[in-house]
Parts: structure tokens; sequence; C-alpha cells
């Protein structure tokens, strides 16, 4: 049998439009499941706390307005992430520019659904692919960053032209911790040392606009890495011949006067395996990270002894540093998610030096 090329043709549409119809399907189950956990508080947005089902894990959030106007953070928990009970999925994203706070909470909307929708895509072709857990992470996050950020750009009713969000995911699987970083928030693992001490381990990348890559591929695409005068050791990306958008971060969604000059929304994806050493990991916006070292809120969280509020002090403790550090500087927001993977405290949790 002969097929001519309109028969071709309408074949590869067809098709096309079978796969684009399985992959809304797909989504839009998603989204029923984020419903659903939102209904019955497996899923938290804003301060509070949420323990999965079968694990011993808890996690706590809080966040806080700065004094530069609304807040531009946003957070989310979503335990049995999928339908699967030992997976749980934590997001933040810190907004900035006229359209900072709209675009921080569309991500923390969509990323999660995206996401969800890769890996159990990744997951169904595993058998064919065979690959390691990880890698099927690993594919599913560069493929969801890349399409919220197509996504943004596309968006009827937000502008993203000035305006973006950083964003770093966590996902705990078991004993297995993903993260996901596009921008300078930041995760700190809290881990027992040799001498029963807990020490940080700082498992993402701030992506700063003078880190040697990230300037270098600034740079090779037009754009300049420039410290003003008035922010002393502030580096920040501009486009060649003005003065914007002044961005102090080189990876991000949104953005889009600034992507052809070397910014990304192309997060960095590692991977490390929780030992019986690992206590807990804090994810904070940059608000927290520029008044305390990872040390510091390692400290801060392990000595609360009331883990309900581990989120809330660890976010408090960062605005009175900031009042002494940073005085004159209107204080940026602030945000937290502590995952513990403990159901108890151990004696480990109290017995810190700084």
């Amino acid at each position: 049998m002969v097929l001519f090329p309109g028969v071709i043709e309408g074949m590869v549409r067809n098709m096309s439009i079978k796969k684009k119809s399985n992959e809304d399907g797909e989504k839009e189950a998603a989204r029923e499941m984020a419903k659903e956990a939102k209904r019955n508080k497996s899923m938290i947005c804003l301060s509070g706390s949420v323990k999965t089902s079968k694990f011993d894990d808890m996690a706590y959030v809080c966040t806080k307005r700065g004094n530069k106007g609304i807040n531009q953070d946003s957070l989310v928990v979503w335990e049995d992430y999928g339908c699967q009970g030992d997976v749980v999925f934590c997001g933040i994203f810190d907004g900035h520019g006229p359209w900072g706070h709209m675009i921080s909470k569309q991500v923390r909307k969509s990323l999660p659904v995206e996401l969800l929708t890769n890996w159990q895509q990744n997951l169904s072709m595993e058998a064919d692919q065979n690959l390691f857990p990880f890698n099927i992470w690993k594919q599913s996050c560069l493929k969801s960053y890349a399409a919220i950020d197509e996504e943004l750009k596309q968006h009827p009713r937000i502008d993203s032209f000035y305006s973006g969000t950083t964003a770093l995911t966590v996902v705990k699987q078991g004993r297995h911790l993903v993260v996901a970083n596009a921008g300078d928030s930041r995760a700190v693992l809290a881990v027992t040392s040799d001498d029963g001490c807990l020490k940080p381990v700082q498992l993402s990348v701030d992506f700063k606009p003078n880190l040697p890559e990230e300037a270098e591929r600034i740079k090779q695409s037009r754009g300049r890495v420039v410290c003003l005068k008035d922010e002393p050791g502030v580096y920040r990306v501009w486009t060649p011949n003005s003065g914007t958008p002044g961005l102090a971060i080189s990876r991000a969604f949104g953005d889009y006067c600034t992507k052809q000059y070397g910014l990304i929304s192309v997060p960095d994806v590692s991977h490390r395996t929780i030992t019986s050493g690992d206590q807990f990991v804090i994810v904070a916006t940059d608000g927290v990270w520029d008044v305390m070292s990872n040390q510091e809120a390692v400290h801060i969280v392990s000595s609360t002894s009331n883990r309900e509020m581990s989120a809330k002090k660890l976010v408090d403790c960062a605005a009175r540093a900031w009042k002494s550090k940073k005085r004159g500087i209107a204080r940026d927001d602030m945000s937290a998610i502590c995952l513990f993977f403990n159901a108890s405290p151990t004696k480990n949790d109290l017995d810190v030096n700084i």
C-alpha cells in the first residue's frame, strides 16, 4: 500500500492530537489531585504544618512580609505527592518586579502539577528507558521548569517581561532528596557529625550573576554583570545599553527582557540519599540567608523545643537580625520550610554547637 503525503501528514497530525489529549488528561488529573490535597489539608501554602501519612516526616512553614510592600514570596508543601505515601513536595518561590507576587503564586500553583505530570509520564516509560530514579526526577524537573517558563511567557493576564520569580523545589521520596534550583533561595540539610553535633550541608547553589560560570554565560550573551557603587558586593545583570533590569540573580522564571542576555530558568538538579544522621532540611528564601549563616539557621531550628514553631522562629530571628545587620535597608520578604525526618526530637536536636 502506498501512502500519499497528505495521508502521512494526517496520520502524524492525529497522533499528535492524541498525544496532546493524553497529556491534557494527565495534567487535569494532577490538578484534581492538588485540589483534593488542599481539601484534606495534605497541602499547605501559608504558615502551618503538615504530617505525612505513612512516614514520620513533619513539615512546618512560615512566611513574613518585608518592608518593601506586598509579600512576593510563595511556598507550598504537598504530602502524598501524586498519591504516593512516601513522597513529599516542597517548593519556595521569591517573586520580584511589579508582577512578582502574582508570578510567584502562579508558579506555586502550576509547577507542582507540571512536575507531577512529567514524573508520572517518565515513570510509565521507565522500563523502556532503563532510567535510574534520580534520572527520572531530573528529566522531569528540567522539562517542567522549561514548560512553566514558556507558560508564563504566554500567560494572558500576567506581564512577566520585567518581573519574575526564583524557584527552589525539594522532593523527598522515601530516603531520597531531589533538589532543583533556579535562583538564590537555599536548601540546607542538618547532619549529625562524628562529635554528635549538628552541622549544615548546603544542598543548593545561590545563583548570583558573579559566579564564574554564570557570569561567563551572561557575558557571552552580551549581558553585563555590574556591581554599583552604592551596593558594594551586590552584582546585578543588566542589558547591554540600558539601566535595566538590574537583577541580582542569574536564573529565574520570567524576566523575558533579560532572557536573551544570559538569564535562564534551567534548574540545577541534584540528589542526596538521606542517612540516619540526617535530621531535617531547611528551605528558605534569600531574605533569610542574607542575614543568617547555614550554621545559625540549623542551630535555631534544632534548638526550638516546639517543632511546630521552628519555621516561625527561624523567620522571626532573621527579621531581628536584619535590623542590626542591614540597618537602613528595607527588610526583604522572608519565608522558610522546615522538613523533619524524625517524628520526635532526639538528643542530637538539642546537642548543637555554633
